[in-house]
């Protein structure tokens, strides 16, 4: 065998090395990565936080208000971001009770889900495709509140797909309109066009505002 073509059969040999290992690779994390999706949506639901029922009139889907207010507020947020959840719990409720109630402000939520960008659950997508199947029953804020409510950390099965179905119960959603819904392709383009039009805005992170 001449010099030449046993460097070559070297290098042959190297090459498919490196294709087996690489391919092992990729089995392996697709393997560990479908483990742990199912241990998650196989884990107990667990307790579902209710929080004190709050009256929301004049609800459109995501929005509440008098659509004719002469202000407009948009937020863009993430069930799973710890600061969206200060401000529904801390700021909310006052621009709700000073602003929105009293005709002054119409008030948009809009999904923005970021939390989840590299984590294989998709938490923070599968929660904004929730609130959007509750805002069809017209209970968006209602579900939203739970969610909220719920919030303990970033990607650890609060929104497993499971425990959603929970919060929808709880919330009285109606559980095959809700699950058609939420299977739906359409609502993930909802949640994609909410994320899209926040980009758009210059949106990159979250809870962030729009005002008009």
């Amino acid at each position: 065998m001449s010099r030449r073509t046993e460097i070559r059969d070297q290098r042959l040999r190297r090459r498919r090395r490196t294709t087996s290992i690489t391919l092992l690779v990729i089995v392996g994390v697709a393997l560990i990565t479908t483990a742990f999706l199912i241990a998650q949506n196989n884990r107990p639901v667990g307790a579902i936080v209710t929080p004190e029922a709050r009256t929301y009139a004049q609800t459109n889907g995501s929005s509440v208000g008098d659509p004719n207010a002469p202000v407009k507020i948009e937020e863009y947020s993430d069930f799973q971001c710890p600061y969206c959840r200060v401000f529904h719990d801390e700021t909310f409720p006052q621009i709700l009770r000073d602003y929105v109630e009293t005709g002054r402000v119409y008030f948009t939520y809009r999904n923005f889900p970021i939390v989840d960008s590299r984590s294989a659950t998709k938490e923070s997508t599968n929660a904004a495709k929730a609130s959007v199947c509750a805002g069809q029953q017209g209970k968006f804020f209602e579900f939203h509140d739970v969610l909220f409510a719920n919030q303990t950390g970033e990607n650890i099965g609060d929104y497993a797909e499971r425990r959603l179905y929970a919060m929808a119960d709880v919330v009285g959603l109606e559980p095959e309109a809700f699950d058609s819904c939420y299977r739906d392709p359409a609502t993930s383009d909802a949640v994609d066009q909410d994320k899209a039009a926040g980009l758009r805005a210059g949106v990159d992170s979250t809870p962030s505002f729009q005002i008009n």
